[in-house]
């Protein structure tokens, strides 16, 4: 995961700026930067998603082969029904 840049000291200061108290602002802060250490970045999500892009690629070939198959099927008895009764 990557580290997200925070400037807590500035954050702090607005904090305080604004008539948070001291150990308030500190422990906002400090909630902001451990909440952070959990955040997916984007190439977090593609490495995760890789393996389900790949399955579903597989997936696509195989619905692409079925489908011709069942048309070449269907075409097959379409065959022999008008043959048979035409």
């Amino acid at each position: 995961m990557t580290t997200i840049t925070f400037d807590t000291q500035e954050a702090v200061i607005k904090l305080k700026a604004v008539g948070v108290s001291q150990e308030h602002a500190d422990a906002f802060v400090r909630a902001i930067v451990e909440s952070q250490n959990s955040l997916a970045t984007k190439a977090d999500i593609e490495l995760a998603l890789s393996p389900i892009k790949t399955d579903l690629a597989v997936l696509k070939a195989d619905s692409v082969t079925l489908k011709w198959m069942m048309g070449v099927l269907i075409a097959g008895v379409m065959s022999v029904i008008i043959k048979t009764f035409f």
